[in-house]
């Protein structure tokens, strides 16, 4: 929860065929990073996962994929 208040998108699923979703970045108090990949219904906010993003397939801000 402490990730959704305080976090922001860094990637948009506009075209995602399951319906459309994003990809959040929060933090906890604690300053662990949190990605939530979530979409929003009409009455309810649906948490399809969330992971701690790890750096070597993140960079060091966590909003940014490494290149494989």
């Amino acid at each position: 929860m402490e990730a959704l208040r305080n976090g922001g998108i860094i990637e948009d699923y506009s075209e995602d065929p399951r319906g459309h979703s994003c990809l959040i970045l929060g933090f906890t108090k604690q300053g662990r990073p949190i990605h939530v990949v979530c979409a929003l219904k009409d009455e309810f906010l649906v948490i399809v996962t969330a992971y701690e993003p790890t750096l070597n397939k993140w960079t060091s801000n966590f909003k940014s994929r490494r290149k494989m």
